[in-house]
């Protein structure tokens, strides 16, 4: 486990051993661990410029607020946009790119436990952790690629809890079974990385759990769940471990930025390592592979799931899965990627 000092310690550092003007893109980040990693990384950065993307204006008026008090320096942009809808994702990722010709971080966390389908087809539960990222990467790569000293994306939702999927439905499956849609969808969102990091090996692809935080997840569903948030928030302490907001960003940003996590090749590896502190295991089980699948404190996720990361990969899962999603994306765009 890197411990939480040793986190901090890393994060004072990005602003001397990264250089000023990072560009960041958050999307999601209009509450929760988006908004805790958002607020981190403007803390700690130098003169950073910072794109989010969310459906609520009050919030983001106040978070650009708290910004520029934590860090006056700053620029912070936000673009409100339903980014369940991939036709949305497309415009966003043109409004950066028309600005931006590199972006050193992509960090997504948009998600709901909605099952309703948006007038592109897809269901909202399956749409925003999974074919909305991939857009979003896709699109924002090349000025990853362009980017100097930090390229990496993050996309915060279940890493080491992958497991069984199906890959006979890959959209409808979590609809149909929701108790095991977290196992289905977190490996979808590992093999895609792991593509994405062969097509790109000179960006870092992390896929983390975040522990338990409190965020607004689920609010979407009406007053009915507040009471079983309630019963959750009481019982989950026994069997998940929680970490305050504070720390949440604050490990986030550590995984967002340390040399940690390196890609595969180009040494645009992050803030360096502290003496002791080993890089990471990607998923396929190599260490610096470039795609990783953490625990919420950067640690390596069970044998079970690189085993089962690694099966899918020789079965052709990971193949699969990758002409379903850019077929997909080509079916609703018609823009292939």
């Amino acid at each position: 486990m890197v411990t939480l000092s040793a986190t901090e310690a890393s994060n004072l550092r990005i602003s001397t051993d990264l250089p000023a003007g990072l560009v960041a893109v958050f999307v999601g980040a209009t509450s929760g661990i988006g908004e805790y990693a958002l607020k981190a990384f403007a803390q700690q950065a130098k003169s950073p410029k910072v794109y989010f993307v969310g459906r609520s204006d009050d919030a983001a008026k106040r978070i650009i607020a708290e910004c520029r008090v934590l860090n006056p320096a700053g620029q912070y942009t936000f673009i409100k946009s339903d980014i369940s809808l991939l036709k949305n994702v497309d415009t966003v990722c043109q409004q950066i790119l028309a600005k931006e010709d590199s972006i050193n971080l992509l960090f997504q966390t948009q998600g709901t436990v909605l099952s309703k389908k948006t007038s592109e087809g897809l269901p909202m539960v399956y749409v925003l952790p999974i074919t909305s990222r991939i857009l979003f990467s896709l699109n924002l790569l090349p000025a990853l690629q362009k980017a100097k000293f930090l390229k990496r994306v993050v996309s915060v939702f279940a890493g080491g809890y992958e497991g069984a999927f199906n890959d006979k439905d890959w959209v409808d499956y979590p609809v149909k079974n929701l108790m095991k849609a977290r196992p289905h969808a977190a490996s979808m969102i590992t093999m895609a990385h792991n593509a994405l990091a062969r097509q790109a090996p000179d960006v870092t692809f992390i896929h983390n759990f975040p522990a338990g935080v409190r965020t607004n997840f689920g609010n979407d569903l009406g007053s009915w769940i507040i009471p079983l948030r309630g019963l959750f928030d009481l019982i989950a302490p026994l069997f998940l471990k929680h970490i305050s907001a504070e720390e949440c960003g604050k490990r986030q940003l550590y995984e967002a930025t340390s040399a940690q996590f390196p890609p595969a090749k180009g040494g645009a590896d992050g803030v360096p390592l502290a003496d002791g502190i080993p890089v990471a295991r990607g998923a396929d089980g190599k260490p610096g592979s470039g795609s990783y699948t953490l625990n919420y404190d950067g640690e390596n996720v069970s044998e079970k799931v690189y085993e089962h990361l690694a099966k899918a990969k020789a079965d052709g899962a990971e193949e699969r899965l990758w002409a379903h999603l850019t077929g997909e994306i080509k079916r609703i765009t018609g823009k292939s990627r």
